[in-house]
């Protein structure tokens, strides 16, 4: 049966019910201010220091950072390749623990009126999960392990200024001048300053910009060997490549990446009211363990409704070509509905309010989840967009966006679920394309 507008659901009482309080603890976590006084120089190719930090404690940090407009999606990604590059490091008898980066200040987190920085990953992610694949701790908890917030080395990734020498691709990294402005700066005791993920009182020892061409693990050399100190930073870490792109150690990271307990329950709360959706009739019952969780390809058969991703914003214009009008996307729409006998059809959108309401006028049995601004200031746009994915994750046939991080991430949940591929990696054409390619299957591996 069609719904053409939801009641608002008490996420507050859900919250509750599920342990809402867990969610907060790492804000809790209290943490001293108090400097250390050794202090490294940064990286050289002839630095070979006999005494340092590491060697009088085993363990040691590895930080990172994105280009602040990157998106939430994107950040996820970058996030599997310094996952792989602990691995790597963690190979050769190092105890190095990934330093999980603080979420906040993203190009998509527009909601006015919500403070949205510093948030740690355990809102968004399992982080037992996450813990199951690779050492995690989040930002203040580092804060506190460390004595104080103190980053000893801030390496700044970028490319090499003069591109691919005689068009040949090899990958390298040294130190080089700094191709940009320097994003930090020195305070008056001598340490640099900068965003830190909304932490003012966050201070690096040191800085240097350094050219990188490769996968993530050609940063473990220089890591183990030239770099001594407890706590490395990576900034720019997109510059850096996957080790094994879609290989076993893509998805046993990228299945670590449980969504927040407490976010999958509203999902599905929602799913059940307005969408006539479970997991036991859906054939998507879900573990707890995702080392456990192997789903038979074609073994899901999803909610009884259409899951969209429809990307607007700077796709109308930076994807002109691959994204529709809003008619050529509600009529791609019907069709699917059709072909499928799907009487219900869920949107996840980033669509601005004039364009939603002409969509429901073309569209009236669409059916959004829209939280209070009261939910909205608890789940963040963080929140909302995982719970959209989520939704869309479960649903019979799932039509995403072309190049969107938004739609890859739900086909890679819809993986893990065991959809069907035809059922999943389909994506909208631009209304000048009779056909377009689709999406390319990514065949989970075990």
């Amino acid at each position: 049966m069609a719904h053409r507008r939801t009641e608002q659901i008490p996420i507050v009482f859900i919250l509750s019910i599920y342990s809402f309080s867990s969610l907060f603890l790492t804000l809790l976590l209290s943490f001293s201010i108090f400097e250390t006084v050794i202090s490294e120089n940064a990286f050289s190719a002839s630095h070979t220091a006999s005494i340092s930090i590491a060697a009088a404690r085993d363990l040691r940090y590895l930080l990172y950072d994105v280009n602040p407009p990157e998106g939430f999606n994107l950040r996820r990604d970058v996030y599997i390749r310094m996952a792989s590059l602990v691995k790597t490091l963690r190979k050769d008898g190092d105890d190095w623990v990934l330093v999980l980066p603080p979420w906040g200040r993203l190009y998509h987190w527009q909601s006015p009126n919500i403070h949205q920085i510093r948030i740690p990953w355990g809102e968004f992610f399992s982080l037992t999960s996450l813990q199951a694949n690779v050492p995690v701790i989040e930002y203040e908890e580092f804060i506190a392990e460390n004595g104080g917030p103190f980053i000893d080395q801030v390496l700044v990734l970028q490319n090499y200024a003069e591109g691919w020498t005689d068009g040949k691709w090899e990958e390298k990294v040294d130190e080089r001048p700094c191709i940009e402005k320097m994003m930090y700066s020195k305070d008056k005791q001598g340490f640099y300053r900068g965003w830190f993920w909304g932490f003012e009182e966050t201070r690096a020892r040191n800085v240097t910009c350094i050219s990188a061409q490769g996968h993530a693990s050609i940063m473990a050399p220089v890591l183990q060997k030239n770099i001594t100190v407890t706590s490395v930073m990576l900034d720019r870490a997109e510059t850096l490549l996957h080790d094994h792109y879609a290989g076993k150690d893509y998805w046993d990271t990228r299945r670590s990446m449980v969504f927040a307990k407490h976010l999958r329950l509203i999902g599905d709360d929602f799913r059940a009211k307005y969408l006539n959706s479970s997991d036991d009739r859906d054939n998507t019952v879900y573990s707890e363990d995702w080392t456990r969780m192997k789903a038979k390809l074609g073994s899901a058969k999803g909610g009884p409704y259409l899951g969209v991703h429809l990307r607007r914003k700077d796709f109308i214009w930076g994807h002109r070509e691959d994204v529709p009008s809003l008619k050529g996307a509600v009529k791609k729409m019907r069709s699917m509905m059709k072909k499928h006998k799907l009487d219900n059809v869920f949107v996840a959108t980033d669509a601005d309010g004039d364009e939603l309401k002409e969509l429901k006028k073309l569209l009236p049995e669409m059916v959004r989840f829209e939280p209070s601004p009261e939910d909205l200031e608890l789940l963040k746009d963080g929140g909302v967009a995982i719970i959209d994915q989520w939704i869309c994750a479960h649903a019979r046939y799932f039509i995403g966006t072309s190049v969107s991080t938004f739609s890859f991430r739900i086909h890679e949940e819809r993986e893990i679920l065991g959809f069907d591929p035809k059922m999943t990696y389909n994506r909208f054409c631009g209304d000048t394309e009779k056909e377009c390619e689709q999406p390319t299957h990514w065949k989970i591996i075990y």
